[in-house]
């Protein structure tokens, strides 16, 4: 029976038991599709991460339990973590071929610095009125992001409103889309909460890829190039955004939790 080695990597933190737990798989060459998705459901993180070497540098999948997804920044930042200081120590920097074109990773002192697309965010004539009802709470704005299939952001007054939510999570998932809930920090530039029942995730504790949309709203707002912001879990998690352009560079910290070996 093969044996695999994997790691689970917490992302967006300096602490264990922090951020968002993501499980990384290298590969030498790829399993089949059902395998890698079977193995994301009994991982029953998030996300779990594969990836094999590919020209000068490799090719990243991400699985929830329950589908593969386009884009996941916490899964790619604990990949990267575990290429610089475990499978290739000293390394520095890394080029991922994904389904979202081109990702890099730099180290940067304790933070590794991501290099994602930047999204625009779509305005909503006419929310959807389900939105506020599952969220028990009215957002003062609400927008889409078209990039990554229609996330709602809804943009809240004041961080204590986006840390009271209380969402029902099956009239969410019955909306089709995952809801980013945003508002002004009180000790950061913006605080977030990311709900994701519709792709089996009822709260994702720590959120690479919303940032590509949240980071140009609240540079654009503040009238600012780079962006602090806390995601308001459980666990909690900070992350570090610089506009470049049409990119965003996402940053944050990890630390491995587990190494272990799974058969398949």
């Amino acid at each position: 029976m093969p044996r695999l080695r994997i790691y689970q990597v917490d992302a967006f933190t300096g602490r264990l038991f922090g951020g968002n737990p993501a499980a990384v798989v290298p590969l030498q060459e790829w399993l089949d599709d059902a395998t890698m998705q079977a193995i994301g459901l009994e991982n029953n993180l998030a996300e779990t991460a594969f990836f094999v070497p590919e020209k000068n540098g490799f090719r990243l999948r991400w699985f929830t339990p329950e589908v593969e997804v386009k884009l996941c920044g916490h899964a790619t930042l604990a990949s990267a973590y575990v290429l610089f200081n475990i499978l290739e120590p000293g390394r520095r920097e890394a080029s991922f071929e994904t389904l979202s074109g081109t990702l890099t990773v730099a180290a940067a002192g304790d933070r590794l610095v991501m290099n994602f697309p930047r999204w625009a965010l779509a305005a909503l004539a006419e929310p959807p009125r389900a939105l506020a009802s599952a969220l028990h709470a009215t957002p003062a704005r609400v927008f889409s992001t078209p990039a990554d299939g229609g996330n709602l952001f809804a943009v809240f007054d004041r961080e204590a409103d986006v840390r009271a939510l209380a969402p029902d999570f099956g009239a969410l998932r019955e909306l089709g889309a995952g809801v980013i809930a945003t508002a002004p920090g009180t000790r950061s530039d913006c605080v977030v909460r990311y709900f994701a029942p519709v792709y089996g995730i009822d709260e994702d504790p720590g959120t690479g890829s919303i940032h590509c949309a949240l980071a140009p709203y609240w540079s654009e707002r503040l009238g600012k190039s780079t962006v602090h912001s806390l995601q308001l879990s459980k666990r909690g998690a900070e992350i570090y955004c610089e506009l470049k352009g049409n990119r965003v560079e996402i940053a944050g910290r990890a630390v491995q939790y587990l190494e272990g070996w799974i058969e398949v």
